[in-house]
């Protein structure tokens, strides 16, 4: 993360897990060292930053946090570099800049967290006892007894994939499953050396299959990978399970007669993940292409082969086995969820960067070896690159630590086409920027959106990302939910109406994941508009809300300039909401205002004069307060 997002972050979520913020007079001190042995110590957070130079402001009104700046920024990294590799009972090497700012330099530091071998790390004059920290919210806490002994198990504590099962052998592995790894390795590397050991020895060097103590017995990756079915179901009843759900519509339901489990997988993964991906294949629709110089058509996936190969390889890979939770991917009507136990290892922005941290090294090593799964962590750069290419929305990722969870969604939706320009259109006196109505699109299909996928999706940081959301909210589109680093916003009421008066138009092109191929070709023309400014075409279109308008109502709304009198504008939102409540937003498009303005000077002297009405006249303040004209 760069300064900006993560100042940025700080402003709106004030100190976190992963960032702490000191003023000038802090120096290194002890505080600083405490953060730097609790960033080093607290498993799977991955580390985090300590901005020096940034104090809390408790009487500004605006922000909470402010830059004081640091005066001698080049001494005070050769201090922080001296004390960290001297001060612990292991050398820390932080990675340390110094950020130039009109009100003063800031020291930034990463500090990266630490292998579990190295834990626990402690200040070394205080010893063990005292001077061994651990992250815990947005505070740096002294490790209790049970800390210190958790981090000393970790030296030998395996992953759980490594784990041995006693109660099982050697025969309760799926010969098809090993005669299908030789095959697929073999496309790989023809001259591997494993492919000469028999079935034992080639379990062995797997680590499918290890000896301890005189007993061989399977690994749990092992038998994840290559065991048969009932074994699998007698030691995984859940754990290895996959269902694969189509439903109805663009919503979860509860209703078991409206959605029903096209694939149910519990096998052996080798044997699971390409069936498993070939039905979803088949339920993708094909879109007509004809590449040059070629007479006979061609007939591409929707959502290209690879991205899928590495969706569902992802979620497979990096699951949290130990819970007993059975995968998900659900196919809806204009997107696809897949859905696992096992928050990511690496922080959310780091996602699509080389290199990778890994849950399951078995599985990790076995799935690249037979090209199952991208080499070094670039599955999700892999993924992204995919759907660009193919000019869709990339994928959508959420990864939840406290809830131990991972979401990544598809949506096989072209952007922009020419039905998402025409939706467009009723917000175009808004002035959207693309990458405001690109977001706008993602909310409409997926029902929510977050900082870091606002991110993702544009290309932008997360200073760019959260000023851009707050203006989509405050025009009344989106409605913030949560708090601090874990606020997302949903489409407001007035943002759902318009959704629901074009879903069946949507549905019938390119935004419907079920649609016909010939619906999806017959589109393709239009798809071109994503890759560059669609203001112009947005702003050439004209379209009102759900309101049935007169041709005579219509010319009035044609007719309003900037200079129109305030009078004027006033008889036209009586006779607006004549017949029933309308919200400023709802309003504010229809006469090209910005709701909060056409409230401030319009709607709330009509109600003070009586002539309007209020929808919830026991809560003025509403926020879905809507607007009808009285009757005489």
């Amino acid at each position: 993360m760069n300064f900006a997002e993560i100042f940025n972050e700080l402003q709106n979520c004030d100190e976190t897990d992963r960032i702490e913020a000191k003023g000038a007079s802090y120096g290194i001190g002890e505080s600083f060292l405490a953060s730097v042995s609790a960033f080093s110590n607290e498993p799977e957070l991955g580390g985090g930053y300590i901005l020096l130079g940034v104090s809390e402001d408790f009487e500004a009104s605006n922000h909470k946090f402010s830059i004081t700046g640091i005066d001698n920024p080049d001494k005070l990294q050769q201090q922080i570099a001296s004390q960290c590799r001297e001060l612990f009972n292991i050398p820390i090497r932080p990675l340390i800049k110094v950020i130039p700012h009109p009100l003063g330099k800031v020291v930034m530091v990463f500090i990266e967290e630490v292998s579990r071998h190295d834990k626990p790390v402690y200040i070394k004059k205080k010893g063990i006892e005292k001077g061994a920290f651990r992250r815990i919210g947005s505070s740096d806490q002294v490790c209790t007894r049970e800390d210190i002994n958790y981090f000393y198990r970790l030296h030998s504590e395996k992953n759980y994939d490594e784990v041995l099962i006693e109660n099982a052998s050697f025969s309760e592995f799926d010969p098809k499953a090993i005669e299908q790894y030789r095959n697929e390795r073999k496309k790989v590397k023809p001259d591997a050396v494993e492919l000469e050991y028999n079935d034992q020895d080639l379990m062995k060097a797997l680590r499918a299959l290890e000896t301890n103590k005189g007993v061989t017995s399977p690994t749990v990756g092992g038998i994840l990978l290559f065991g048969n079915q009932m074994v699998l179901r007698r030691l995984f009843p859940l754990k290895n399970h996959v269902d694969y759900i189509l439903v109805e519509g663009r919503e979860w339901v509860t209703d078991s007669e409206r959605r029903y489990v096209a694939f149910e997988m519990c096998e052996s993964l080798i044997t699971g993940i390409p069936r498993l991906i070939s039905q979803i294949m088949r339920d993708i629709p094909q879109v007509f292409a004809l590449d040059e110089e070629e007479i006979r058509r061609i007939d591409n996936p929707l959502i290209p082969r690879k991205v899928i190969r590495e969706a569902v390889v992802n979620a497979l890979m990096h699951k949290d086995y130990t819970r007993a939770n059975p995968t998900q991917i659900i196919k809806y009507s204009n997107r696809m969820e897949f859905r696992n136990a096992g928050y990511s290892l690496k922080p959310q922005e780091a996602l699509g960067l080389p290199g990778s941290a890994q849950r399951n090294e078995i599985l990790a090593q076995v799935f690249q070896d037979i090209n199952y799964a991208e080499a070094k962590g670039t599955g999700i750069s892999t993924m992204r690159d995919e759907m660009k290419k193919a000019n869709l929305s990339i994928p959508l990722i959420e990864s939840n630590r406290s809830a131990n969870s991972f979401v990544l969604t598809l949506l096989p939706h072209h952007l922009f086409s020419k039905t998402d320009i025409e939706w467009l259109a009723q917000f175009k006196h808004f002035h959207l920027t693309d990458e405001e109505a690109r977001t706008l699109i993602i909310v409409r299909e997926k029902g929510s959106i977050t900082n870091a996928e606002y991110r993702a999706i544009n290309g932008v940081d997360t200073l760019t990302a959260s000023s851009h959301l707050r203006r989509l909210r405050d025009l009344g589109l989106l409605e913030s939910r949560g708090g601090g680093s874990a606020t997302y916003y949903v489409p407001t009421t007035t943002l759902l109406v318009f959704s629901n008066q074009v879903a069946s138009d949507i549905s019938a092109g390119a935004g419907d994941i079920s649609a016909g191929a010939g619906d999806i070709s017959a589109g393709a023309g239009d798809i071109s508009a994503g890759a560059g400014d669609i203001s112009n075409s947005i702003k050439s279109a004209k379209h009102y809300p759900g309101i049935n308008l007169s041709q005579k109502i219509k010319g009035k709304i044609s007719a309003i300039g900037k200079r129109t009198e305030q009078g004027a504008i006033n008889e036209i939102i009586k006779e607006l909401c004549g017949e029933e409540f309308l919200n400023s937003a709802e309003l504010g498009i229809v006469l090209g205002r910005n709701p909060k303005h056409l409230r401030k000077r319009y709607l709330l002297k009509l109600v003070a004069s009586k002539e309007l009405e209020y929808l919830y006249p026991e809560k003025p303040n509403h926020p879905h307060q809507a607007y009808k004209t009285r009757s005489k």
